[in-house]
């Protein structure tokens, strides 16, 4: 009783943390830091009046905070930038992942649709293991309610593709960056940055709080699989225990053939020559 105990109980608390660590994580927007140096950007222009334009509306010389659906801006944010406040009341602007196609990405080129698959993937893969840690609560509440072996090991089961779904995700994420700086060469991507941008100590790139917690989301949700599919087998070896505990209280009972009441007795007839007189 004390193995099953435990481990479920440990199990249940590592997973609603776990679970925590995700939503928190995908609901916000610190994925990716980008930090850029505005001083010595506005140093290096020499009163360039189009660059200073440029400097002042386009979201490439600001700091930004990139999240799975938005771009936001801690301090400064771009002129003319339509924004709106995020849940953390900072200057947002959202993630286009042209749904559905306009006339935009009617001009993308095929490596482009390629980042932007990976990157559609990457929202529907998450949502996928959130979906799947939902749907175990309500096995792992049938199995600690009726200490059901299948329902708990369900639920274990349920944790893990969880777990998997949400760190394809994450690698896709990272597949999406890597198109991003090192593959796409169009207008949109890394490589058609301001040469002032790309200078060392200009531009800085960080792995922000968000991403950290959601991949401590998915280690926590692993540990959790792993301890409700150890107190599925503890449970079946206390159930196996109890039942052999019980069994020698059990008095077999076997149908008696003999005819206790019958009227031969036992004895070959006819009856009257043993006395029996009718």
């Amino acid at each position: 009783m004390a193995c099953s105990a435990i481990s479920l109980s440990i199990g249940t608390i590592v997973a609603l943390v776990a679970v925590a660590c995700l939503a928190i994580a995908f609901g916000t927007d610190n994925w990716y830091e980008i930090r850029v140096n505005r001083t010595s950007i506005r140093r290096k222009l020499d009163g360039n009046e189009e660059a200073t334009n440029e400097f002042e509306e386009d979201i490439r010389y600001f700091n930004r905070d990139e999240g799975l659906f938005r771009i936001c801006f801690p301090n400064n944010k771009p002129q003319n930038a339509k924004t709106f406040l995020s849940p953390v009341l900072t200057e947002c602007i959202n993630i286009n992942y042209y749904i559905p196609d306009n006339e935009i990405s009617d001009t993308f080129s095929e490596t482009r649709w390629e980042r932007l698959h990976m990157a559609r993937a990457v929202i529907g893969l998450y949502i996928s293991g959130l979906f799947c840690i939902f749907m175990s609560f309500f096995t792992g509440v049938a199995g600690c309610w009726k200490r059901s072996y299948r329902n708990v090991v369900a639920t274990g089961l349920l944790e893990m593709f969880a777990s998997l779904l949400v760190a394809a995700a994450m690698g896709l994420w990272h597949g999406v960056h890597y198109y991003d700086y090192q593959k796409l060469k169009d207008q949109m991507a890394y490589f058609s940055w301001p040469e002032v941008l790309k200078q060392p100590g200009v531009t800085e790139f960080y792995y922000g709080w968000s991403y950290l917690l959601s991949w401590i989301g998915v280690g926590l949700n692993l540990i959790a699989s792993i301890l409700l599919l150890c107190g599925a087998q503890c449970l079946r070896h206390e159930k196996k225990k109890e039942k052999s505990k019980y069994m020698h209280y059990l008095m077999p009972v076997y149908p008696d053939k003999r005819q206790l009441y019958g009227y031969g007795y036992g004895y070959p007839g006819p009856y009257y020559q043993y006395g029996y007189g009718y």
